[in-house]
């Protein structure tokens, strides 16, 4: 869908690289075609209004480690918060809070994990809070080894809450080993409705109303599906926000599902960046061949894995996952690939993969330890229909240049796939074996509740800078562009200087960046 943009290389660089200075200012003039009223979560409205009755009866301390007290005046042990201990530089101190499963109505709880950091000495120092809402869905929030990158920066300003989003970290993980508690497919599919961006804000606002003194608005940091997260956040609860700051994270709104739009135009940014890797390593051409064929011909089409999946043409292709997208990836891919066979040491041994490639394989993608992102991914574009395996219907109209197998008979290069969740992969991947039934039923489910109200964010009065990154591959630039004209008042921060990673590999000059354009450093135009 960036075929309406000029390519990447017909643009010079320079050129693009003065788009780091250039900040748009988007008026909401764009119409949507989807409607309805504003505040229409399940159970946030009636929450925000027990949350301000909570705040009328009791202060608020920061850092409070003493048990909340509910509705009713009785004790209740929803907020434990831990001892300050040290990183370089860094002080940090651990929170849990004990939430509903469902906000709608009384159900189970789980608990939610955050962690706050300071600047040493600053503990007890009274500053603004800045949430940080992690990219996934499914992955937990930053553990700092010591100051540096966004972090550092944010610290000198901040008291940072590093949040672990539910159903990740220590937030009542679902891991592969936890989720076969349940004892159906429609168990752990209605349990796992639960775990989107609707409920993360809601964590979220439970957490303010009994961490932030007073139960201020804070600031949150949205990095890729955190951004998606903030849009969430501004759609239906603003009200709790001071200020927005995204990385990479605008999504595409304003349909019931917006699934096949975001892999139509991920497809085509998939073939470019494929075409950009063979540029950079030639010789990996005939390696890739090499390895598609070796296990085509294996039997049963592909090479046991150590965890007892299996590795298949269509699975060595899922690589590009990480590997075509972020600012280290085409190396690291590289450096994968270039210690695939093990050497022959006798003569006459047949030619095998080596445990280092299969053992690298399984780690790439984290499903081991975060199959909740496979499980979810898909689901967080649709608001009132299904996804219906999308990007798998959509591989359909690119298969001519997806199919491995015949991309080697004719003497094409191998493409890889990227952000792309395939029901097959609930076959080969061991981690994934056990869940694929509820993955199915997930992928089927129609009565998604919203995630975005157009309407409120074409009236936002919330500021909100946000970087938008021109050769991303997992959120597209074009679909952002189409996104972005409906949050009011929002500015842009358009780059080719840095790739999805830019927070990761540049995160004090990012998260800089976008103070300042929140806070009227940078020019308007």
């Amino acid at each position: 869908m960036l075929a309406t943009h000029a390519p990447v290389t017909l643009i010079p660089r320079i050129a693009i690289s003065k788009l780091t200075a250039f900040v748009l200012s988007l008026s909401t003039t764009t119409t949507t075609t989807r409607s309805k009223s504003s505040g229409s979560v399940p159970g946030l409205t009636d929450f925000n209004r027990r949350r301000r009755s909570y705040h009328r009866g009791i202060t608020s301390m920061a850092g409070a480690g003493s048990a909340s007290v509910d509705l009713a005046g009785e004790s209740n042990p929803e907020h434990v918060t831990g001892k300050w201990f040290s990183v370089p530089e860094l002080r940090l101190r651990d929170h849990r809070f004990i939430v509903p499963l469902d906000y709608s109505k009384t159900s189970p709880k789980i608990t939610v994990f955050a962690r706050e950091v300071v600047a040493v000495g600053k503990e007890e120092q009274a500053m603004p809070y800045l949430l940080y809402l992690q990219g996934g869905p499914g992955f937990e929030g930053p553990r700092p080894s010591e100051a540096g990158g966004w972090i550092q920066r944010a610290c000198e300003e901040f008291r940072v809450i590093l949040l672990d989003q539910r159903g990740t970290g220590l937030s009542t993980p679902l891991t592969s080993s936890s989720m076969l508690q349940f004892k159906s497919a429609k168990d752990l599919a209605d349990y796992l409705v639960h775990f989107r961006a609707d409920n993360i804000v809601k964590d979220s606002e439970f957490i303010r109303a009994r961490l932030v003194p007073n139960a201020d608005p804070w600031t949150i940091l949205g990095q890729s599906f955190g951004g998606f997260c903030a849009l969430t956040y501004l759609s239906f609860a603003p009200e709790g926000l001071k200020q927005v700051l995204i990385a990479g994270g605008i999504p595409p709104i304003g349909k019931a599902c917006t699934a096949d739009d975001v892999y139509e135009a991920g497809y085509e940014q998939v073939i470019r960046q494929n075409e950009k890797y063979y540029k950079r390593f030639p010789e990996d051409v005939e390696i890739v061949r090499d390895i598609v064929n070796y296990l085509a011909e294996s039997e049963g089409g592909g090479v046991s894995l150590p965890s007892g999946g299996i590795l298949t043409p269509k699975g060595l292709q899922t690589l590009g996952l990480s590997g075509l997208g972020s600012s280290t990836g085409f190396e690291r891919l590289h450096y994968i690939l270039e210690r695939v066979w093990d050497p022959i040491l006798v003569s006459g041994a047949p030619k095998r993969m080596s445990q280092f490639f299969l053992n690298a394989f399984e780690t790439w993608h984290s499903f081991e330890t975060n199959p909740l992102y496979a499980l979810l991914h898909e689901s967080i574009y649709c608001e009132g229909a299904s996804s219906r395996w999308s990007a798998h219907r959509l591989r359909e109209r690119f298969e001519c240049k997806f199919d491995a197998i015949k991309a080697v008979k004719e003497g094409k290069n191998v493409l890889f796939t990227g952000e792309m969740v395939f029901p097959w992969m609930f076959d080969e991947i061991h981690a994934l074996k056990p869940f694929k039934a509820a993955a199915d039923t997930l992928a089927k489910k129609e009565d998604w509740p919203p995630l975005y109200d157009v309407t409120t964010l074409k009236t936002n009065k919330v500021p909100v800078a946000a970087a938008v990154y021109y050769e991303d591959m997992y959120v597209n630039f074009k679909l952002v562009m189409e996104t972005a004209p409906k949050i009011s008042g929002i500015r842009l921060w358009v780059t080719n200087e840095y790739m999805h990673s830019g927070l990761r590999d540049a995160g004090r000059q990012v998260l800089d960046h976008l103070l300042g354009l929140i806070n009227g450093k940078k020019p308007l135009f």
